[in-house]
């Protein structure tokens, strides 16, 4: 299997990850923190007939990105793009062969009443 190229990954989504802080008071809650990095990522788009599906029925649509093989990525992680479009991401997978590359699905947020 041939592994992906970073000239294959031509956009650069920022990150964010919840976490885990403590408050003033010693209680705990979590929040999403951007990581400091972009991660360079090839999005694919949904297929038609699912964007067409979610237009009429409000269903999620799913994409899938590619990374490199260790792009810190990880499920419950958001991704942004450069126009504002958020990925939540569903799970991670490596093929076979892990120094390959990293996929990603995800689920595309939308703003009520947003038609993508």
């Amino acid at each position: 299997m041939i592994g992906i190229s970073a000239h294959e990954l031509p956009e650069r989504l920022r990150v964010k990850r919840r976490q885990v802080v403590e408050d003033e008071v010693g209680g705990e809650s979590s929040q999403l923190v951007e990581l400091s990095e972009r991660v360079p990522a090839k999005v694919s788009q949904p297929a038609a007939a699912e964007q067409l599906e979610a237009e009429q029925a409000g269903s999620t649509m799913t994409m899938i990105c590619h990374f490199m093989p260790d792009a810190d990525v990880r499920r419950g992680d958001q991704l942004v793009r450069e126009d504002g479009e958020l990925l939540r991401v569903k799970y991670t997978i490596h093929p076979s062969q892990r120094s390959a590359y990293l996929r990603a699905d995800c689920e595309l947020v939308q703003a009520e009443g947003d038609v993508t």
